[in-house]
C-alpha cells in the first residue's frame, strides 16, 4: 500500500523529482522496508515515474521545440548551404604605439565556415596612403574609394590579411564589394 502513494506521487501530482531524489526520499524515510524484493518493486516504480515524466515533459515541450526549429532553420540552412555572405568579411583596425608616425594595423578576415572562399574584395579606403610600404598583393589602393585586398584572390576560411601601415591618422576601411561563391 505503502508502495503505490509512492508512485502516485511522483506520476499524478506534476512532480519533477529525478529518480535520485525519489530513491533517496523514500530510503530516508522507509529505511525498515528494504529487503532485496521491496528494492525490486520500487526501483520499477521509480522507472514507470521518470518514464511517465519524460513522456509528460515531451508532450508539452512538442510545440516549444517545434517553435525553437522553426527560429533557428535559418541559421541552420545557412550552413548545409553552405552560403557566404558580405557580413563574412570581418575588418578590424587598432593604432600601434610606437613613437612617430602613427602606425594602424589592420586585419581582414574570412569568417565564412563553408568552404566556399570569396574573391575580388574590395573596400571603400578614400585617399589610401601610408609612408610604410605594403605589399601591393595584399593590399592596394586602385582609385579613390576602391582598393584591393589579396590581389582580388579568394580569401580561404579563417584566412587572415594583416598589414601595417603608416599615416598622420586611420583610414576607414570598410567592404565596398565581393564576389561571393
Amino acid at each position: 500500500m505503502l508502495m503505490i502513494i509512492f508512485c502516485n506521487h511522483g506520476t499524478h501530482s506534476g512532480s519533477t523529482m529525478s529518480l535520485l531524489e525519489g530513491f533517496f526520499l523514500s530510503f530516508l524515510t522507509f529505511p525498515f522496508l528494504f529487503t532485496s524484493s521491496l528494492i525490486i518493486l520500487i526501483s520499477f516504480c521509480l522507472l514507470f515515474t521518470e518514464s511517465s515524466l519524460h513522456s509528460f515533459l515531451d508532450d508539452n515541450n512538442q510545440t516549444t521545440a517545434k517553435e525553437f526549429e522553426q527560429a533557428h532553420s535559418n541559421h541552420r540552412k545557412l550552413l548545409v548551404q553552405g552560403s557566404c555572405t558580405s557580413r563574412d568579411i570581418s575588418i578590424s583596425q587598432s593604432r600601434d604605439t610606437t613613437p612617430g608616425i602613427p602606425q594602424f594595423i589592420v586585419q581582414i578576415v574570412n569568417t565564412c565556415v563553408c568552404g566556399c572562399a570569396p574573391s575580388n574584395i574590395h573596400l571603400h579606403c578614400g585617399w589610401f596612403a601610408s609612408a610604410r610600404i605594403i605589399s601591393p598583393m595584399m593590399f592596394k589602393r586602385l582609385s579613390y574609394d576602391d582598393c584591393l585586398v589579396n590581389g582580388g584572390k579568394p580569401l580561404k576560411n579563417s584566412q587572415i590579411i594583416r598589414f601595417t601601415y603608416s599615416n598622420s591618422f586611420m583610414y576607414p576601411l570598410s567592404l565596398r564589394s565581393v564576389k561571393l561563391c
